[in-house]
C-alpha cells in the first residue's frame, strides 16, 4: 500500500474537515472542487479507510477522520513552525552567533553594540566568549567563532577586518613611584624602568605597538613579567613590579594605586576591530557586522 503522503493531502483534508462541506472547502483552497473530492478519495484509497461519511444532506468524519484531523493540525503546525524557523535563520533573525572579545573591549563600546543587536535581533542567541587576540585568530579560521574583536591588527590571511572602536594607550605607574608625582611624563622617561606586558601571542598587533612606541622613544622595553590578563598586569604595577603600557579603558577597573598618564605621541592608539572569515556568508553574521557599522557610524 502506498503511503506517501503530501502535506498538501493533508492541507485539502484539513480544509473539508473543517468546513465539513466541499464546496466551502475548494472554496477556501482556491481549487476545484472535484479536484478536491478526488485528492480526499485517493487519501482515503492510500489509508484504507474512509475519513468521511457522506450523504446528499451533510459530510461528516468517521473515527479515522476525526483521529487524522488532530494529528494533521499537529503536522503542519510543526511544518509551518520549522519553514518560518528557516526563513528567519535564512534572514538572519534566528539562529545562534558565536562572537569572541578581548576582555579590555567591554570597556568600550561593545556592550552597547551587544544591547543594540539582541533588541534588533531578539531570536539570535549571543554565544559570547572572553578570548585574547592570538585565541581569536585562530578560532575564527578553525570556525569556532564566527565573529571577533580583535586589536591593532592589519590583515590577516583569511579574515576580512573593519575598525569599528579606537582609544588611546596610557603609562601606567604605582602611585607609590617617583615618576608618579609628575603631572606630565614623556615615554623616555621610563626607559630605565622594569615593564610588565602580556605575552606577544596574546595580542601581537598590541604587543608589536608597544614595543615600537618605546623603540621610538630611544629604548627597548625591558619586560620583567608577563601577564595574560589585564586585570593581572594592573595588580603588578599596582605591587610596584613594573610600569606598564595599556589601554586608556583599564583606567575603569578602578585601582587606586595606579596612575595613568598620556603618551604624547599621535601614535598612541590602539584600534579594535571586528573580524570575520572571509567567506561566511551566514546571514546572522551580516546582520551583526551591520549593527555594528551602525554604531560607528553613529
Amino acid at each position: 500500500m502506498n503511503t506517501d503522503v503530501e502535506l498538501r493531502h493533508l492541507r485539502g483534508f484539513l480544509a473539508v474537515a473543517d468546513e465539513l462541506h466541499f464546496g466551502r472547502a475548494a472554496e477556501r483552497l482556491q481549487v476545484a472542487q472535484p479536484a478536491l473530492s478526488q485528492q480526499i478519495r485517493r487519501l482515503e484509497a492510500q489509508l484504507g479507510t474512509p475519513l468521511f461519511r457522506r450523504s446528499t444532506r451533510r459530510v461528516e468524519l468517521t473515527d479515522a477522520g476525526a483521529h487524522l484531523r488532530e494529528e494533521a493540525r499537529r503536522i503542519l503546525a510543526e511544518v509551518d513552525a520549522a519553514l518560518d524557523a528557516a526563513r528567519r535563520v535564512g534572514r538572519g533573525d534566528a539562529g545562534t552567533l558565536r562572537v569572541g572579545f578581548a576582555a579590555s573591549v567591554m570597556f568600550l563600546a561593545l556592550p552597547r553594540l551587544i544591547r543594540r543587536f539582541r533588541s534588533a535581533f531578539p531570536g539570535v542567541h549571543l554565544e559570547l566568549r572572553e578570548l585574547p587576540t592570538g585565541t581569536q585568530i585562530t578560532a575564527l579560521r578553525n570556525g569556532e567563532l564566527e565573529v571577533g574583536f580583535l586589536r591593532q591588527l592589519s590583515a590577516v590571511e583569511g579574515l576580512r577586518m573593519e575598525r569599528v572602536m579606537r582609544e588611546r594607550l596610557l603609562m601606567a605607574l604605582p602611585r607609590t613611584h617617583d615618576l608618579a608625582r609628575r603631572p606630565r611624563l614623556s615615554l623616555a622617561d621610563l626607559a630605565a624602568e622594569d615593564f610588565v606586558l602580556f605575552p606577544r601571542e596574546l595580542a601581537p598587533g598590541l604587543y608589536t605597538q608597544v614595543v615600537e612606541l618605546c623603540l621610538d622613544a630611544g629604548f627597548a622595553p625591558r619586560v620583567v613579567q608577563e601577564s595574560r590578563e589585564l586585570y593581572t598586569t594592573v595588580s603588578l604595577v599596582e605591587a610596584g613590579v613594573g610600569v606598564s603600557i595599556i589601554p586608556a579603558s583599564v583606567r575603569k577597573m578602578g585601582w587606586t594605586g595606579v596612575v595613568y598618564r598620556q603618551i604624547h605621541k599621535r601614535q598612541a592608539e590602539t584600534n579594535v576591530s571586528v573580524a570575520w572569515r572571509a567567506g561566511n556568508d551566514r546571514a546572522v553574521v551580516h546582520s551583526f557586522l551591520q549593527v555594528a557599522r551602525t554604531l560607528v557610524r553613529g
